[in-house]
């Protein structure tokens, strides 16, 4: 019930996202749409993931179009501040829903798994989230990513995430359907 209730009002403000996408010729918010690509790659890498973890990977980007890119100045540290700022934010945002619902402990939890903290401590659930959030990357941003930049800083970012993956998120990654040059990009990264 607390579960339900939750995602209910995490997906109402996704519904509120004034970017949209067209998914099988249907307009649909952005954010429900990343959300519930989370959502599937989750109960592939992990069907059984505790309700904190499952809250945490549905509001990975909690209200993230309210901070636009744009805001922050266009550079490397400015690409990093401003993710930071919205970690922060999505964080906090998203622990005014859940203490309605959950105990305390529970809400600093999922707060902690959302800006990704122990993720280098080998936390297991902040893997999981992060596996997740690069496997949609690499399913669905990636094709359109690589339109944005030259071959070089793809496959240097394509390294990167493949970093943070563990082992079962690199064997995920590499059963993403991909056309012929951004599986020849992979391979660059993987064998660089």
């Amino acid at each position: 019930m607390a579960f339900a209730k939750a995602r209910e009002e995490i997906f109402a403000a996704h519904n509120e996202d004034p970017n949209k996408i067209t998914i099988n010729g249907k307009e649909v918010p952005y954010e429900t749409h990343y959300a519930e690509k989370m959502e599937a790659f989750l109960s592939k890498r992990d069907a059984n993931g505790s309700d904190v973890l499952r809250l945490a990977v549905a509001a990975q980007h909690f209200r993230r179009w309210e901070i636009p890119r744009s805001s922050y100045p266009m550079t490397k540290v400015g690409y990093h501040a401003w993710r930071t700022a919205q970690k922060k934010r999505h964080a906090e945002l998203l622990g005014q829903i859940l203490e309605k619902y959950y105990p305390e402990e529970d809400v600093k939890r999922c707060m902690a798994l959302v800006q990704k903290e122990g993720l280098k401590q080998g936390e297991e659930e902040v893997q999981v989230l992060e596996d997740v959030a690069c496997l949609v990357f690499l399913d669905d941003q990636f094709d359109e990513f690589k339109e944005k930049h030259d071959a070089d800083k793809i496959v240097n970012i394509l390294r990167k995430t493949w970093g943070k993956m563990s082992p079962k998120g690199h064997e995920m990654a590499l059963q993403i359907p991909m056309t012929d040059e951004c599986k020849d990009l992979v391979q660059k990264a993987l064998n660089g």
